[in-house]
C-alpha cells in the first residue's frame, strides 16, 4: 500500500484521516464501555475492592497473554479483514450486557466474561493498527503521525466519561453500554472504509508461529533503548495497574464523588492527553526522544501519589491534578516509545513487534491490579495506594539508569530474523500502558 507523500499533508491523506476518525470512535466506545462496567460492577452487583480491581485485571489479562500471538496474526493475514472483524465483535459483545440485564440474567461471572473477551479484542486491535501506520505514512513522519493519531482519539476521550456519567446517571450502567456498542458500530464501518490494498499480505521468511515470535524478540534485544523503555514501563504499569484498579472503588466510595465527579476526571485527563499530543513532537524533537521519556517518565510516577493525598486534601481537586499531571506527561511517553518502536522495525514485523512489546508493557497489570484489590481489603486503599505510587516512580527512575552499548540506531535490520548488531545505548524512549 502507497504511503502518503513526504511533501503532502497527512490530513489530505485519506488512508490516516480515516484511521483518525476510528481513534475517536473506538476512544469514546472505549472510554464508556470501562467507566460503566466499572461502576456496574460496585454499584450494580455489589463488587468489592478485589471484584472492582478483577474487572480491570481480566480486561487486561488477554492482552498481555495474547498479544505476541495477535502480532503473528497481524503479519500474516489480511490486515483490513482483521480490523474490520475485530470491531464488528467488540460491538456484539459489548452490547450484550444491556440485552443479558432487560432480560433479568445479568451476573457478575457475564460480566466478567465481557471484561475478558473485551480485552482481548482491544488489544489485538491494538497491535493491528500499530502494524497499519507504517504502512500509511513514511517513518520520517511517523513522530508527527503518532501524534496526530493520539490527539484524535484522546479527543473522543473528552467526551466519552463525562457522557458515560451522564448516561449511567440518567438509564443505569448496563443501559449506557449501548452507547459504547453504538460506538464501535461506527468504529467498525470506518475501519471497512479503509483501502482494499492493506489487505496484501507481506512475504514471510518465519517457517513457523514460534521462529515468527522469535524474530520480532530479536528486534527488541536487538534495540538498547527500546528494551530499557519496555522494562521500566512494565514495572511502571504495575504500580499504576494497581492504582487504576482501585480508582474508580476508591473514589466513589472513600471520597464520595458523584457520577459526574468521576466522569469529570477522566475528561480532564483526556484534555490534558490532547494538549500532551499537541506538545509531544515539539518537546520530543528538542530534547530527543528518550530524554522526553526519562524526563516524563518521572512526573507520570510522581503524579501518582495525589491519588491517595486525595484523601487528605480537596479530593475533587488532586484528582483533577493528577489526570492532567499524568495526561501531559504520560502521552509524550507513550508518543515517544510507540515511535521508536516503530522506526526501529522493518514493515514485515511490525505486528510481532508491537505484540511482543505490548505483551510485556500489559503483563504487570493485571498483577498490579489484583494485587492492589486483595491488599486494599485487607490494609485499606490510602496505603496501597501510596505503595503502589512509590513503586511506579522507582520503576520511572530506572530510565536514568546508565545505559550500556554502542549508540544506538533505529534503522530497521536488514535480516530481520537474525538479532540485530548490538549497539551502543543512547537514549530510549518509553510508553504506558
Amino acid at each position: 500500500m502507497a504511503t502518503a507523500p513526504a511533501d503532502t499533508s497527512l490530513w489530505r491523506h485519506r488512508p490516516f484521516v480515516l484511521l483518525c476518525g476510528e481513534q475517536i470512535a473506538s476512544s469514546l466506545g472505549r472510554q464508556i464501555t470501562a467507566l460503566a462496567l466499572a461502576l456496574l460492577a460496585v454499584t450494580g452487583l455489589g463488587a468489592g475492592p478485589f471484584g472492582a480491581a478483577a474487572v480491570l485485571a481480566l480486561t487486561y489479562l488477554p492482552g498481555a497473554v495474547l498479544s505476541p500471538l495477535a502480532g503473528v496474526l497481524v503479519d500474516r493475514v489480511r490486515l483490513r479483514n482483521l480490523l474490520v472483524t475485530v470491531t464488528a465483535a467488540q460491538a456484539l459483545v459489548v452490547g450484550s450486557i444491556p440485552l443479558a440485564d432487560a432480560a433479568g440474567h445479568l451476573t457478575r461471572g457475564h460480566l466478567y466474561v465481557v471484561a475478558v473477551v473485551s480485552g482481548a479484542l482491544t488489544f489485538t486491535l491494538s497491535v493491528a493498527l500499530q502494524g497499519a501506520l507504517p504502512r500509511v505514512v513514511p517513518s520520517g513522519r511517523l513522530l508527527g503521525a503518532n501524534s496526530a493519531l493520539t490527539a484524535a482519539r484522546t479527543s473522543g476521550q473528552i467526551g466519552g466519561p463525562a457522557l458515560g456519567g451522564v448516561l449511567v446517571g440518567l438509564v443505569g450502567p448496563a443501559r449506557a453500554l449501548l452507547a459504547g456498542g453504538a460506538a464501535y458500530v461506527v468504529e467498525a464501518l470506518l475501519v471497512l472504509a479503509l483501502p482494499a490494498a492493506l489487505n496484501i499480505r507481506r512475504k514471510q521468511g518465519a517457517r513457523s508461529p514460534l521462529d515468527a515470535l522469535r524474530s520480532g524478540l530479536a528486534v527488541v534485544r536487538g534495540q538498547p533503548r527500546l528494551r530499557r523503555m519496555v522494562l521500566s514501563g512494565a514495572g511502571l504499569n504495575l504500580g499504576s495497574g494497581a492504582a487504576t484498579a482501585l480508582y474508580v472503588f476508591y473514589a466513589t466510595r472513600e471520597l464520595a464523588l458523584s457520577a459526574w465527579q468521576l466522569g469529570a476526571t477522566y475528561a480532564v485527563y483526556s484534555a490534558a492527553t490532547v494538549a500532551g499530543a499537541l506538545l509531544a513532537g515539539r518537546f520530543a524533537r528538542t530534547t530527543g526522544l528518550w530524554r522526553a521519556t526519562q524526563v516524563c517518565g518521572l512526573v507520570a510516577g510522581a503524579a501518582a501519589f495525589l491519588i491517595p493525598a486525595a484523601s487528605f486534601g480537596p479530593a475533587f481537586a488532586l484528582l483533577l491534578a493528577y489526570q492532567v499531571t499524568y495526561g501531559l506527561s504520560g502521552t509524550v511517553w507513550m508518543i515517544s516509545m510507540t515511535t521508536t518502536q516503530q522506526q526501529a522495525t522493518s514493515e514485515d514485523l511490525q505486528g510481532r513487534v508491537a505484540g511482543l512489546v505490548q505483551s510485556v508493557l500489559l503483563t504487570t497489570v493485571p498483577v498490579g491490579a489484583l494485587g492492589g484489590g486483595a491488599l486494599a481489603a485487607w490494609l485499606g486503599n490510602v496505603p496501597v495506594l501510596l505503595g503502589s505510587a512509590a513503586v511506579a516512580l522507582v520503576s520511572a527512575a530506572t530510565l536514568w539508569a546508565p545505559v550500556s552499548g554502542a549508540a544506538e540506531s533505529l534503522t530497521p535490520p536488514r535480516h530481520p530474523q537474525a538479532p540485530a548488531a548490538p549497539h551502543v545505548p543512547g537514549r530510549p524512549p518509553q510508553e504506558r500502558s
